[in-house]
């Protein structure tokens, strides 16, 4: 599953599904993991806790990220110590506001303080970028999750933002940028191009990593033949 030779950019796994965190775990390309409450819903996770433990007992070794789900601050906070607690390799996703979009930046602050990792999560402009460093540059270590695909899904160019993101982290060395929410193997490349250090990939796209670099000649006969077989397989008559 590895990646183009000579590519600096970490491929961390998005996902919540156990079993899927266990195969990929096995790939040395994959350096990371990252979870969130509607990733866990839909692996049908019942025990966030006990989730969580399982998989840092077989992922011991790389970056995983378990996000807070309380929308107050204060319980917020009291979640994001405890999961923080977990290992050291927990990076604890705390959203860059609440759902009244109040500001999350006073809990940021305070957690960096007590020296827990973070990964602030559904950012999507340079602005909130430029406030969450002063924050967060205290801490331990943090990622800054942009959610680039959602920033496409509203017909922007996602790139100049997270090129703009990155030159404000060159003086944050602790803090990494994270292209979150990729829709297509492009914004890999893409993401790679501009320098970003980390993207979170789902196990459905990973498994297209194969097709990078694929002539596209044979692809087009590949995908004629596609056609041809299901047609075949449906038993279609005229």
């Amino acid at each position: 599953m590895n990646a183009q030779p000579g590519w600096t950019i970490k491929l961390f796994a998005d996902t919540a599904d156990i079993a899927s965190m266990l195969r990929l775990a096995a790939d040395p390309s994959i350096q990371g993991f990252t979870t969130n409450p509607t990733l866990m819903r839909r692996a049908g996770v019942r025990d966030y806790e006990a989730f969580a433990r399982e998989a840092l007992t077989h992922i011991p070794d790389r970056p995983i990220s378990f996000e807070v789900f309380s929308d107050e601050f204060e319980e917020m906070e009291r979640q994001a110590i405890q999961i923080g607690g977990w290992g050291p390799g927990v990076y604890v996703k705390v959203p860059v506001t609440n759902t009244r979009g109040a500001s999350s930046l006073a809990v940021l602050r305070s957690l960096a303080a007590r020296g827990v990792k973070v990964n602030v999560t559904a950012m999507m402009t340079v602005a909130q970028v430029e406030a969450v460093v002063e924050a967060v540059q205290d801490a331990p270590g943090a990622f800054l999750s942009i959610f680039a695909g959602r920033i496409a899904d509203t017909g922007r160019d996602p790139v100049p933002i997270m090129s703009a993101a990155l030159d404000i982290l060159r003086a944050y060395p602790k803090i990494e940028l994270i292209w979150a929410s990729p829709r297509e193997l492009l914004n890999i490349v893409q993401a790679n191009a501009i320098g970003c250090h980390i993207i979170t990939v789902t196990p459905d796209l990973l498994s297209k990593l194969p097709l990078l670099g694929k002539d596209l000649d044979e692809f087009s006969l590949d995908t004629v033949r596609m056609f041809e077989n299901d047609a075949r397989q449906a038993g279609f008559q005229l």
